[in-house]
């Protein structure tokens, strides 16, 4: 499939939703992948959204759909009838259809399971109750199970009876179960069709296969995917009963929500969608981490007004505060998205607590040597030696200081359970401006003092 070039498109796709030409958009989607269609809806406004979406045909507003936001979602199926939005659902798989399914207002949820085959309202039943972010919540309820008696030709006619039905679509293993559907192996496609047509499927399946359980974190499956170059991996329960399994498509997609999650945490705006259009819930979001901030400088200023006097007795003093802030401020942060990101992908752990730190303290330490030494030779080529030793020290401290800091919180976070990008901002950033000017007034105020004891 050629990507396709939307901007190029848009235009035209605009100008026919306003003309209402139904035919020719028909026209243009047959020709659309559902990423793209779904990129499409990111760029129109709210009433060419609404009547482009009654121009998709319902087997391909349902691919559609799985690959929207929830804002969107939610617009869209505003003024869809119930019988309309559960013939989309039962065109879904059942892991797209439950994420679905969980994005619409709760009231409707049980008319909707109501109205679509019972075999389809189980399964998202049972998906329903899997956490959204652990492998339960993203796993795929179809896929091939035979015992291990089973030949290769029956386990390929088998592949082409679900294939026929459209039950599953896209089949990379076949899994072994024995009676009671515990989970004995798996066999490749390639073995399958590489096999002779009698051969059992216990003779050429693997044994010794990667699996997950349904309550472990969506990011940790991720790693795991990526770490042994998965495609696709079973689910099982506890008592290694076959549940479900997850596909690479799933992999990313929760790679990439990851990653994103991560950003706005980083940002300061949690839980933001891009598509979401209600200012009232974007400041919404917003507003609790710009308080932390707030609070945070209001502390610093407060610890400002405690340190007047040393400010009045030495101007000089006050015009490096941003120096000090920004540098400590840059290395806290270089720390933290360093360690979160090694936490993000498996490279660190909280076992490797104390040997982060002593790295971050490594790297620290040759660094505010550096920045001592640059300070000391400018501030005492503006000001006197003894201002400039002041500062040196100050800005070694204050650099060392916010490094491990930087690392420490988002480890901390991470032994807590709480997503170490939360650490980043506001409380890396505020607890850095806080001790920095602390540390820095304090040194300062000390030595000053010192130095007219003398």
């Amino acid at each position: 499939m050629i990507p396709i070039d939307i901007d190029a498109i848009l235009p035209d796709i605009k100008e026919l939703i306003e003309k209402e030409n139904k035919g020719a958009l028909q026209n243009i989607l047959i020709d659309l992948h559902p990423a793209d269609i779904a990129q499409i809806f990111s760029h129109l406004n709210k009433d060419e959204r609404a009547y482009f979406f009654t121009v998709i045909p319902t087997h391909l507003a349902s691919k559609v759909l799985a690959e929207l936001d929830p804002p969107l979602i939610e617009e869209l199926t505003e003024g869809l009838g119930i019988n309309k939005i559960a013939a989309i659902v039962s065109e879904m798989d059942s892991d797209d259809a439950a994420d679905f399914v969980s994005a619409l207002p709760e009231e409707l949820v049980p008319e909707i399971l109501k109205r679509i085959p019972r075999e389809e309202s189980d399964e998202i039943k049972e998906l329903l109750h899997y956490e959204e972010d652990t492998a339960g919540g993203i796993m795929a309820l179809e896929y091939v199970a035979l015992p291990a008696t089973a030949t290769v030709n029956q386990a390929i006619e088998e592949i082409r009876r679900l294939r026929a039905k459209q039950e599953i679509s896209h089949v990379y293993s076949v899994y072994v179960v024995d009676e009671e559907n515990h989970l004995l192996g798996t066999v490749s496609m390639t073995d399958l069709v590489l096999a002779d047509g009698n051969t059992l499927l216990k003779d050429i399946m693997e044994t010794d296969i990667p699996t997950v359980s349904t309550d472990m974190d969506q990011e940790e499956v991720a790693n795991i995917f990526r770490k042994y170059d998965l495609v696709s991996m079973p689910v099982v329960d506890k008592e290694n009963h076959l549940v479900g399994r997850i596909t690479v498509d799933d992999i990313v997609d929760v790679m990439e929500e990851e990653g994103a999650e991560d950003m706005a945490y980083i940002a300061g705006a949690p839980d933001e969608e891009i598509t979401e259009e209600s200012t009232f819930k974007l400041a919404r979001a917003r507003l609790p981490w710009l308080l932390v901030a707030f609070f945070g400088e209001t502390i610093s200023a407060l610890l400002l007004n405690q340190f007047n006097a040393t400010l009045q007795q030495k101007v000089m003093v006050a015009f490096f505060i941003p120096i000090v802030m920004a540098m400590g401020g840059s290395t806290a942060q270089q720390a933290s998205v360093i360690v979160i990101r090694g936490l993000a992908t498996g490279d660190l752990s909280v076992r490797d607590t104390t040997k982060r730190l002593i790295k971050e303290f490594r790297i620290s330490f040759f660094n505010s040597l550096f920045f001592a030494a640059l300070i000391f030779i400018i501030v005492y080529l503006w000001d006197t030696v003894f201002f400039a030793g002041i500062l040196a020290v100050s800005i070694f401290v204050v650099i060392n200081n916010a490094a491990i800091i930087g690392a420490l919180v988002p480890l901390t976070f991470k032994r807590l359970k709480i997503d170490p990008a939360l650490a980043a901002a506001p409380f890396i950033s505020t607890a850095n401006d806080i001790l920095g000017i602390l540390i820095y007034l304090s040194i300062t105020t000390f030595i000053l003092h010192l130095g007219m004891g003398k």
